[in-house]
């Protein structure tokens, strides 16, 4: 199975790019975690999307706050999918949000929520699931499993209903 690259722009963003660590972990699907800065340290970005190809990537997931160029510096130096996750640094995260969204044509970055991590690695498992057939199913199991949940939290709140 190919790997699924975590990438921050800053070690500080650990705390909500974890989840798509936590989402991964509990998947089996292989990750790596790097800390590289669009604006600070370029050259080691660029090279590690160029490359990330033949070291066994299948899809980067790169986070960033303020001007959020990350995913989009990343997109610019490889072919596999990037997903960017916008963090919150400020102005709610709507300056990331649309630093992540607003890439030039030819320059696609797949976009999850303002601190959506945990959804970034779904998206990305779900890509790296069109040709992994078991990892496809303990998605679909992940997705019975909420079904599952839901409904028993509505019958618990009916009964409760009920009770007053």
């Amino acid at each position: 199975m190919k790997k699924v690259a975590i990438i921050m722009g800053s070690d500080s963003d650990w705390s909500v790019m974890k989840k798509a660590a936590v989402a991964l972990k509990k998947l089996e699907v292989p990750f790596e975690v790097h800390v590289y800065s669009a604006h600070r340290t370029p050259e080691e970005a660029g090279s590690f999307a160029a490359n990330a190809r033949e070291n066994g990537f299948g899809v980067i997931i790169a986070g960033a706050g303020m001007s959020a160029a990350l995913a989009g510096a990343l997109a610019a130096k490889t072919t596999i999918p990037v997903v960017g996750v916008p963090l919150d640094a400020g102005l709610m995260g709507m300056d990331a949000l649309l630093s992540t969204t607003m890439m030039p044509p030819g320059i696609p970055v797949a976009s999850v929520g303002v601190n959506g991590a945990k959804n970034a690695a779904l998206l990305a498992a779900e890509i790296l699931s069109l040709e992994d057939e078991v990892l496809a199913k303990k998605l679909a199991d992940q997705k019975v499993a909420m079904h599952d949940a839901v409904l028993e939290k509505d019958a618990r709140l009916n009964e409760e209903a009920k009770s007053l």
